[in-house]
């Protein structure tokens, strides 16, 4: 495949800057009618997570009620889990949407506009293309509407919503699978690189010219909350270290896989980063000596597993933000 990384504009050693643009929130997970965890949620709050824990610095644009913890003004979504169906989540208060004055005008090397709650306007992503070289764009944040009534979330496709003359102007567009119905990926590939998450499947990169599958990590799920976020927040971070775009997302992968294990953000053990950042490394050496390096691919996959499973948290037990508690 042969797309890769936004060139660095300073030096070599220079830091990559990252913009992420969307709004916290709280999450508050419902199964069976009992609530079993109130956690921060927001793509913005996993992305950040996971940037920082990989030691990738960056900027923040977020709006919160003025009491973070439990303003009403604060965006709140309602996460329903029953045995018999599939999640079902409700936005049941929101904040005020990001406008394009809260962008700041300074330039950045990766953008992400990666809102939740309807917070980011068409013209609020036509500043951060403006301001920044590359811009990664999770779907959800141009095709999510929601219920007048009770604030179910419902997709729209993405060329009823507003933003579909913008999508030529960006680098990334990451849907998941049920995501992906609501775009024509044929039409967007030939815009922008699309990257298309399947769970424990992994995931799909289409660009003009290829199709390439990236494997997953074998995970024990507790709650998909945040499993895509944290997956853009991989990819991102494989990006600004110089990795071509399947190892960028098959770091994705790895993080997204954490995540699913957890209920809330995942903590990151710290030897397990360390492994993941050796690995990284070891495999830009290897890229550098070779020009024909997609073949090493899957040893890449096979390198990270062990640091995948060097800590996992696999007990019968939840853990709520990298906690453990009872399920009782």
């Amino acid at each position: 495949m042969t797309l890769t990384p936004p060139p660095p504009r300073q030096t070599p050693n220079s830091p990559r800057r990252v913009l992420i643009v969307g709004n916290y929130c709280h999450d508050v997970l419902i199964q069976n009618g009992t609530v079993v965890a109130e956690t921060l949620g927001g793509a913005a709050s996993f992305i950040s997570n996971v940037l920082d824990s990989s030691s990738v610095s960056c900027d923040l644009i977020s709006k919160v009620g003025r009491d973070f913890k439990y303003d009403k003004e604060t965006t709140v979504f309602e996460a329903y889990f029953d045995l018999a169906a599939d999640r079902v989540l409700k936005r049941v208060a929101a904040c005020d949407p990001i406008l394009p004055s809260d962008i700041p005008d300074s330039r950045f090397d990766i953008g992400m506009a990666v809102g939740v709650g309807g917070e980011i306007l068409p013209e609020t992503l036509e500043k951060m293309v403006e301001i920044c070289d590359v811009v990664a764009v999770d779907i959800q944040a141009l095709i999510r509407v929601f219920d007048p009534v009770d604030g179910a979330v419902k997709l729209v496709d993405l060329k009823e919503s507003g933003f579909r003359h913008l999508m030529g102007k960006i680098g990334f567009l990451k849907a998941s699978s049920d995501e992906a119905l609501f775009m024509d990926v044929e039409e967007m590939r030939r815009l922008c690189c699309v990257v298309v998450t399947s769970g424990e499947k992994g995931c799909r990169i289409y660009d003009k010219d290829d199709e390439t599958v990236v494997p997953p990590f074998v995970a024990k799920q507790v709650d998909p909350t945040g499993a895509g976020d944290s997956f853009l927040g991989g990819l991102v971070v494989g990006l600004v270290e110089g990795l071509d775009v399947p190892d960028a997302a098959l770091l994705g992968n790895l993080f997204g896989s954490i995540t699913v294990e957890h209920i809330g953000q995942p903590k990151f053990d710290s030897m397990m980063l360390q492994k993941v950042k050796d690995e990284v490394q070891r495999r830009k050496k290897q890229c550098n000596l070779s020009s024909s390096h997609n073949n090493d691919h899957d040893e890449f996959h096979a390198r990270l597993s062990p640091a995948r499973f060097q800590h996992s948290p696999l007990q019968p037990k939840l853990l709520v933000n990298g906690h453990l508690c009872d399920r009782s």
